[in-house]
């Protein structure tokens, strides 16, 4: 797996295409981020973009291999192997802009709740900010993983797709991306901190679900 994922990692290094979607996400953070906004707000807008972005960059990692070369890395370990280091790259190349738009929105953001009624702790608020980034990184590339191959085939089906189950998983009741940003967003009123540890579980599991299924596809075909 080592070598698989190194493998995958510098292809999607030297393709460029994560360049697409990271910067609509660096967009949306321009849109929605601003300096000496409350910092909580800031971070449950900077979480609820890294959702697409994910589901997006899932896309870019199951396709960027042509048919040939992935048919001889599948020969030489496994297609589930494959598949699954296509996943986990899709997965560390959203979770390293979260880390970092954590970071920076909560440098240049206003350690207050809305109408500065409030304090509002920075490290707290940053712990709970990159929760629900991590959230929104695992959702989206569960949603990117049900909706490109091996479990939908076709660019007229998989891009579609990978737009579209990013609403439901970031705005449907009982999801934990939609409590996760919406907790930010309530705290930005009303300064408390929650972070959203049972979000985090059920967004892990939801993810291992959708990638084992994935893989599991994968193997049969």
């Amino acid at each position: 797996m080592t070598a698989l994922l190194r493998y995958q990692c510098a292809l999607l290094l030297r393709s460029h295409r994560w360049l697409p979607p990271l910067l609509l996400y660096v967009a949306f953070l321009g849109i929605g981020v601003r300096p000496s906004e409350p910092v909580l707000g800031s971070l449950g807008f900077a979480a609820a973009a890294l959702l697409p972005t994910a589901a997006w960059l899932v896309r870019v990692c199951v396709t960027q291999e042509p048919d040939a070369a992935r048919q001889c890395a599948a020969a030489a370990a496994a297609p589930w192997r494959v598949h699954l280091a296509s996943l986990l790259t899709a997965l560390l190349a959203s979770a390293t802009p979260a880390l970092i738009a954590t970071a920076v929105v909560t440098a240049v953001s206003d350690p207050y709740t809305a109408g500065r009624r409030a304090e509002v702790a920075l490290g707290p608020a940053a712990v709970q900010g990159l929760v629900a980034a991590l959230i929104c990184v695992l959702l989206g590339t569960a949603g990117g993983a049900l909706c490109n191959r091996p479990v939908l085939r076709g660019t007229a089906w998989t891009v579609p797709a990978t737009v579209l189950v990013s609403f439901p998983l970031l705005f449907l009741p009982g999801s934990p991306a939609r409590a996760a940003v919406t907790g930010l967003s309530e705290g930005s009123r009303t300064g408390a901190v929650v972070v959203p540890w049972p979000g985090l579980a059920g967004a892990a599991v939801l993810a291992t679900c959708a990638w084992a299924g994935a893989c599991a596809l994968s193997a049969r075909r």
